[in-house]
């Protein structure tokens, strides 16, 4: 199982830069970000600084999406990086959550998601795209390799994700709706003639290594919330008891009255009260390092390829290296 780092673009970027360091040290292959222009520092910039200093890392967004950069710009920057630093980008995406909110626009429909997951990808490996229904090729691009990796939750997105992505990023741990979801997209791909074990499995969540299991929730319960702005997504789409999505992931949004932005990824979140702690353990992984242990191998039974760390908490570095020191290793033993 790989392993990957999730930061947000906090100033100064230097710590970012820092921190990925030190997880390629402890034996992380990725590093991600957040990507919200108005909430962060663009990261886009930070990461010819982190593919500057470590060897093997591969970096990208989780997630960009569609809308806050034309395809073309966001295509020329991944493929600039990864002609200056060797093919070292993931481009992960989605919808667009806080980055659209924030900036009072509605997130990307599916539709246009799934149109630009092709052409990002194909602009940035050097082939004919059709931007706006022009056809676009950036010259200078010999060698290019771009994984496209979606976001996804919901049964028509989750559909989306095995037709059309290199991999599928899944924002939680719950070991149940992992299962649900990585079928449903397997069986996508099958659907759409592809092989859907070419789909690399991403799972991302909060992971706090202690024995204070109240101050780890506490820390990691701005999760469930940031969960929970998609989730109410997909009940006011689909309904409350839809056969559609499981109950196991809308049940716990009963409570939920509206979410605060300028809180967004960050522990003691006023916007998440309503987040139980059974929630907090289920989407993330907290206690000593044998529960961690216990949890990625299920993850990795389900057919997981990579765990990605989001480390927005008082306890960064310490699980950085504790990871790196018992957990990856056992894991991977």
């Amino acid at each position: 199982m790989d392993f990957g780092l999730v930061l947000q673009t906090d100033p100064p970027a230097s710590q970012v830069v820092s921190l990925m360091k030190r997880a390629e040290r402890n034996g992380f292959r990725y590093g991600w970000t957040f990507d919200s222009a108005v909430l962060w520092q663009e990261p886009f910039v930070i990461y010819s600084q982190i593919l500057a200093n470590t060897q093997r890392m591969q970096v990208g967004p989780m997630v960009t999406n569609p809308g806050t950069r034309t395809w073309e710009v966001t295509a020329s920057t991944f493929a600039t990086l990864n002609d200056m630093f060797g093919n070292r980008t993931v481009c992960g995406i989605g919808r667009g959550d806080s980055a659209m909110r924030v900036a009072g626009r509605a997130p990307n429909t599916l539709a246009r998601l799934g149109e630009a997951i092709g052409v990002i990808r194909d602009l940035a490996e050097g082939r004919e795209a059709l931007v706006d229904g022009n056809p676009i090729r950036i010259p200078w691009i010999t060698d290019g390799k771009l994984p496209v990796w979606m976001a996804a939750y919901g049964p028509r997105a989750l559909a989306l994700a095995g037709q059309k992505a290199d991999g599928f990023i899944l924002q939680l741990a719950d070991l149940y709706l992992t299962e649900w979801m990585i079928k449903a997209v397997r069986q996508a791909a099958v659907e759409a003639g592809r092989d859907p074990d070419s789909i690399t499995i991403c799972v991302a969540a909060p992971a706090y290594v202690g024995e204070d299991l109240a101050h780890a929730r506490d820390q990691c319960r701005w999760f469930g919330g940031m969960v929970g702005n998609h989730v109410a997504d997909l009940v006011s789409r689909y309904g409350e008891h839809s056969s559609m999505v499981p109950e196991e992931l809308t049940e716990y949004i009963k409570s939920r009255h509206g979410y605060d932005y300028s809180h967004h990824g960050r522990a003691g979140n006023p916007s998440t009260d309503f987040v139980p702690d059974e929630i907090v353990d289920r989407f993330c992984l907290l206690g000593p390092p044998e529960a961690h242990i216990e949890k990625l191998r299920a993850l990795r039974d389900l057919g997981v390829d990579q765990f990605a760390v989001y480390a927005m908490h008082d306890a960064r570095e310490a699980v950085v290296d504790t990871y790196g020191q018992h957990i990856i290793p056992t894991v991977n033993s």
